[in-house]
This record gives structure tokens, sequence and C-alpha cells, in this order.
């Protein structure tokens, strides 16, 4: 069984919440996209048996994008099997997946979330209100990576959601 760090088995298993579930999900520690993809995954877990050393964190929604955040060294067994763990739990999701590690620096935090682009440079920028943006400077746009970076902002929005970290996105020319 997939290993979550913020719901019990038994409520995973059972789709009925304990009170101590319950009150995570009422403060927002526990989201619904939380229980959707936790559950998803056990059920996957037949048929593909790597699952069940899948550390689980937590999942972020933004626009048409679904990010899963696992533990470190979780995303190669998530994305094995030839993609199809991904595959069908973007569909069942109706999203497009991006798998995320938790704990890792930033670089490679961002290295996931733009992938398959490359970043040529990560840059800080200080603002006069004393608040910070992270600049990225993706390579250019090709036609086959259109698809895969055609929302920007939810992106954007998922960097945010994750690491509080506020982007400023733009290409090489």
């Amino acid at each position: 069984m997939p290993k979550m760090t913020n719901i019990c088995d038994f409520c995973l298993k059972s789709g009925i919440l304990c009170a101590k579930c319950q009150a995570k999900l009422r403060s927002g520690k526990v989201t619904e996209a939380d229980l959707k993809v936790g559950r998803l995954l056990l059920s996957l877990e037949s048929t593909y048996p790597l699952l069940q050393d899948i550390r689980f964190h937590r999942a972020v929604e933004a626009d048409n994008l679904l990010a899963v955040i696992v533990g470190r060294g979780d995303v190669a067994r998530l994305l094995s099997y030839g993609g199809k763990i991904i595959k069908n739990l973007g569909g069942k999701m109706g999203k497009t997946i991006r798998v995320l590690e938790h704990g890792v620096d930033d670089r490679k935090f961002l290295e996931d979330l733009f992938a398959p682009s490359s970043i040529i440079t990560i840059n800080t920028i200080w603002l006069p209100d004393g608040t910070t943006e992270t600049r990225v400077i993706l390579r250019k746009r090709r036609r086959r990576m259109k698809s895969s970076l055609t929302n920007i902002e939810a992106l954007k929005e998922i960097a945010k959601k994750v690491r509080g970290t506020t982007l400023r996105v733009e290409f090489a020319r």
C-alpha cells in the first residue's frame, strides 16, 4: 500500500475518515485531491506492485495540472511501467500529472516542475517591497514542448502552493 504521510491506512482503504483524519481535512492539512489520489494509487497497487513502496505526501491542483508529491527516490517508481501509472492516474483525475519529489532543493524542484524543458538559469530577484521572486529562464520553446508547457500560469501556481515561491518564467531568445 502506498505510504500516506497525512492519512491513516484505514481511512484510505475504507473511504470513511476517522475523527483525526476528518480534522486534518477540515483544517486543510489534507485535501480532497490528497484523498482521491491516495485512493487511486491504492486501487492501482494490485496491477503495479511498485506502488507499495511509494511514499505519497500530497497532491496539489492548479487549473488542468495535478502535482503529485512523493518521497525521495519515488519519482522513478511512479514513472515506471512505461508511464502507465501516470497515464492511468491522469485519465481518472482528468488532469495532466506532474510528479515532484518531496524535500529536494529548489533547483531539482524547478527542473521536475518544468520537465521536459531544460532550465538555463535560476535567479532570485529582490523587489522594493522586501519580497522576492524566482526568475527561471527556460530554453526556447519547441513545437513538441509547447503542449507540455502551455499552462505556465498553472506551473507557477503549483510552485506557489508547494514551496511558497513566486516565479517569473522567461524563455531564452
